[in-house]
């Protein structure tokens, strides 16, 4: 009976990813679609939001939000664990208006790079840190326009009973737009899909994810120098948490 099991649910990841291979081309189309006969930033957001709740659909994942309470409705940088590809469209599901950072690799996949450079993700060179800065100077008064960004401190997806340490770029972002900081700790991702994986859920019919969002922390009169601090205290806010859920 294991192994029918197995099979079954091998079988459902193979043709849920196939489902989603297709949706994410359909909706890219569509976003691209939106962009340039309506130019509505508001449309696409409902485009994202349905990608995302389709693929947890897909998969049978199920998300938990909690402490929806602090999730800002102003412009503001969410900084998140990451562990598996899962983390993403948990958050887009769980946050009505966000934008990620994305490696700038995925901006070449047909279709789908053009989707998101269109609908305003930040292009990551991870090889340049020049590069990388630029792109935030140029993203700050989108922040200051009320914008969310989502963004990886540790710089990639990592796995391991601690959390990796933080790369300064995000903090130096925020510091630099003003922007509070929203710590988030996402539980449940790496299962559904871990690195190197290319078919999510192959296991178990239904899992869960957890997205925890922490208070928030102001950056306001912070400078540059402040920035090693930053990283210290959001790490220690994020990190006991991950340890003890």
């Amino acid at each position: 009976m294991n192994l029918i099991l197995k099979l079954f649910f091998m079988l459902r990841s193979v043709l849920s990813t196939m489902l989603f291979l297709i949706s994410t081309v359909l909706i890219s189309i569509v976003v691209i679609t939106i962009i340039y006969l309506f130019n509505k930033k508001s449309r696409v957001d409902v485009m994202v939001k349905l990608w995302s709740n389709l693929t947890c659909w897909l998969f049978n994942v199920k998300v938990n939000v909690h402490n929806k309470e602090n999730i800002l409705k102003t412009g503001c940088l969410y900084l998140f664990n990451h562990s598996s590809f899962f983390d993403i469209f948990a958050l887009a599901a769980a946050i009505p208006h966000v934008r990620f950072g994305a490696k700038i690799e995925l901006f070449k996949i047909p279709f789908f790079g053009m989707a998101i450079k269109k609908a305003g993700t930040l292009p990551i060179s991870r090889g340049s840190r020049d590069e990388v800065f630029k792109v935030y100077n140029q993203a700050q008064s989108r922040l200051q326009n009320n914008e969310c960004f989502a963004l990886a401190p540790e710089g990639g997806r990592f796995y391991g009973k601690k959390l990796s340490p933080f790369k300064a770029g995000p903090f130096v972002f925020a510091i630099d737009a003003g922007a509070a900081i929203v710590p988030v700790i996402i539980k449940g991702a790496y299962e559904c899909l871990p690195k190197k994986n290319f078919l999510a859920n192959t296991d178990r019919w239904k899992r869960q994810i957890d997205i925890y969002f922490l208070d928030s922390i102001s950056v306001k009169n912070l400078t540059y120098d402040d920035r090693q601090s930053l990283q210290r205290t959001v790490y220690d806010q994020m990190n006991p948490i991950w340890e003890n859920i």
